[in-house]
Order: structure tokens, then C-alpha cells, then sequence
């Protein structure tokens, strides 16, 4: 049987649990996008921004001897396509004002018609993007 999607399933829990979290302990909801945005445009609450990035990092780290094995991830060898995947992500996540945690995880959570319809568009326009990617022009 596959297992592979306990670790998306894990993923999204430890996502929900930080968002929980960062709700309760600053009263403000977590959306990585706008508080990685907050250190690069000099925002304030630089502390508190630069210990969730920090949390971001050094998680993984930690709890990777704690696994065996991990799952393959697929990413394409293509450096320039990551490079161009990075910044439209950047770009769309500043054109939505949020990003998946905000709008999906927290959004969805608190039952934002604003979330949900970034949501919407945003997987939709995911779905098209690896259809176009994969199968049209077989870059990845």
C-alpha cells in the first residue's frame, strides 16, 4: 500500500497546528507570505517575524534524524524553471495579499469568502500551470 501521502497529511496538520498557534499567541493570523514580506519591505514586529522564519528553517532540521526515510519530491533538475516558479509565486502571493497559509489554512478556517475564493483561484490556476508544464510544453 502507499504511504506517501501520510506525509502530506502530516505536513498539513503541523501547518494548521502552527497557524493555531501564532492565532493565539500574537492575536494575528499566519500568513507566511506577508510576514517574510514584512522583513524584506522593513515592516515592523522584526523580532517576531524573524523567529517564525527562523521556526521555518530549523524544523525540518530538527526532526529529520527522527525519520528513516523521506519521500522524493519530483522537483525538476531545471534550475530556471524553480527560479521563474519562485518569483510568479512571490508575485502572485503579493497580488492576493496572502498565500496559501493566510488565505487557505487560515482563511478557509474562519470561513473567509475572501479566502476561499484565492483558494479557489489559486489551485485552479496550480491545476492549469502543471497541465501546461507537464503535458504542453514537458518541462517538468
Amino acid at each position: 500500500m502507499h504511504t506517501e501521502w501520510i506525509w502530506g497529511l502530516a505536513g498539513g496538520l503541523l501547518i494548521g497546528l502552527g497557524a493555531a498557534v501564532y492565532l493565539l499567541g500574537n492575536g494575528r493570523i499566519m500568513g507566511a507570505s506577508g510576514i517574510l514580506g514584512g522583513l524584506v519591505d522593513g515592516s515592523d514586529r522584526t523580532l517576531e517575524r524573524l523567529s517564525f522564519v527562523a521556526g521555518v528553517i530549523a524544523m525540518p532540521l530538527l526532526l529529520r534524524p527522527l525519520f528513516s526515510s523521506v519521500p522524493e519530491t519530483h522537483l525538476t533538475g531545471n534550475f530556471a524553471v524553480i527560479a521563474i516558479a519562485g518569483v510568479l509565486v512571490g508575485a502572485g502571493t503579493r497580488i492576493a495579499n496572502g498565500c496559501t497559509s493566510g488565505h487557505g489554512v487560515c482563511g478557509i478556517s474562519r470561513f473567509s469568502v475572501r479566502g476561499i475564493v484565492a483558494t479557489l483561484i489559486y489551485i485552479g490556476a496550480g491545476g492549469v500551470t502543471i497541465v501546461l508544464m507537464r503535458h504542453v510544453w514537458e518541462l517538468i
